[in-house]
């Protein structure tokens, strides 16, 4: 169990002198400021504090007010929540005006602003989401927040139906949350009430999904998450298509030591074919080169499928030559211990070294620069010379050296019909 941490956890963050000072800046003369969220959860469980969120009974106005007096820029980047962002020797703080809920559609909320803060934890989805610490360092707990963390379970505050349906996304943020910080099964409530709201899904933009399901893929425990998640047929729903939870835990096993790529588990979790690849950029909005990356991936699945003989030492280096290493690595991490593509003990060293940097990425040494000096005519019989040159180099496994360059080069000079065909 994830040892939990005392408060003096919470007395060093108040130790930060940038976020101490602006607590002083916007507090007294009746207004009261206090860190709230993600920053208080992760310092009692011992994760690392990145961001610190503070919320307060001054109005925005107030806020830039009380920050530019102190010499602190102060930027509306959510003014229509009531949110500043204050820059204090560079280091960002948002800032928010409480909040109370006046309308919700299951998307968006209409908002009055408030000074009660327990009315403004328990507007917020889950209880470990609603701790405030002041600047005096009191840790103030609403909706029993502390208990939870330190059980590792994620509950909704209040009714779970009624805090879904003032936002959908919050089914996802319930997984997520889950997935960071939990153990064992989902709530029950929780889960009970995910599920039978899960339509509501439907009416998010991608765009909120897509940013909920790539931190969800990185979490602590994913896998667990997800095999919630499809027996319960949230995956189907919001990927529409079948999922491989096997492909999607030898690459979080093979990953540890890296960072969590959340593109490389999209596509273990959800490619199998390119029409996959299409599918998800509508569904999730990916940007053009998430996009190229799940389209490399289901490309070089099918091609390694294909593959009847073992990959050797040579074939390895043509293929992180031609596909790029990042796009072998998606692949190979995916489909390791698959019956196909089989490789040899030479070809997977091979593999490693020039994952690791221990040998060099193999580049085709040859330009049309060096035919053009060699005298043939710019145009499009340049690229016919040098395809044919680099399929000769990738079928002798991308040798290097200056008599390869010297080779290559007369192979690319030489007519078609001049049977050099190969270095």
């Amino acid at each position: 169990m994830m040892e939990f941490l005392d408060r003096t956890a919470i007395a060093e963050l108040l130790t930060r002198p940038n976020l101490k000072h602006l607590l002083e800046v916007l507090n007294g003369d009746g207004e009261e400021t206090r860190i709230v969220g993600g920053a208080i959860r992760n310092a009692l469980v011992g994760k690392p504090v990145h961001e610190v969120d503070l919320a307060g009974t001054a109005l925005p106005e107030t806020v830039t007010a009380r920050a530019t007096a102190a010499g602190l820029k102060a930027v509306p980047t959510g003014i229509e929540h009531g949110t500043i962002t204050v820059i204090v020797d560079g280091e960002p703080f948002e800032v928010t005006t409480l909040r109370e809920d006046v309308e919700t559609d299951g998307r968006h909320a209409v908002v009055r602003f408030g000074r009660d803060f327990a009315r403004d934890a328990r507007r917020r989805d889950f209880t470990i989401n609603a701790l405030s610490v002041s600047l005096d360092g009191t840790l103030h707990d609403i909706v029993g927040g502390v208990a939870d963390l330190r059980e590792r379970r994620v509950r909704f505050i209040g009714d779970a139906i009624t805090r879904i349906r003032e936002d959908y996304l919050r089914i996802l943020r319930f997984f997520r949350f889950h997935a960071e910080y939990a153990m064992g099964e989902p709530d029950p409530v929780g889960l009970h009430a995910a599920v039978i709201e899960r339509r509501g899904l439907l009416r998010l933009s991608a765009e909120r999904v897509r940013a909920e399901i790539m931190k969800l893929l990185v979490a602590e425990r994913a896998a667990e998450t997800l095999r919630v998640l499809s027996d319960h047929g949230f995956l189907l729903l919001l990927l529409g298509g079948v999922t491989n939870e096997g492909r999607f835990i030898r690459v979080r096993d093979l990953e540890r030591g890296l960072a969590a790529d959340p593109v490389r588990r999209l596509a273990a979790l959800a490619i199998h074919v390119t029409e996959d690849a299409e599918r998800l950029r509508e569904r999730l909005r990916l940007s053009n080169e998430e996009y190229r990356r799940l389209t490399a991936f289901a490309a070089l699945v099918t091609r390694l499928k294909d593959m009847r003989d073992e990959l050797d030492e040579r074939a390895m280096r043509s293929l992180v030559a031609e596909a790029g290493l990042e796009t072998v690595t998606d692949t190979l991490f995916a489909v390791a211990g698959e019956p196909r593509p089989a490789l040899s003990e030479q070809a997977r060293r091979a593999f490693d070294d020039l994952r690791n940097g221990r040998e060099p990425l193999p580049l085709f040494p040859l330009r049309g620069a060096d035919l053009v000096a060699a005298g043939i005519a710019k145009g499009p019989d340049i690229g016919k010379r040098l395809e044919r040159a680099r399929q000769a180099w990738l079928a002798e496994g991308c040798p290097t050296g200056e008599e390869v360059k010297s080779s290559l080069l007369a192979l690319a000079l030489a007519e078609p019909d001049s049977r050099i065909d190969s270095l």
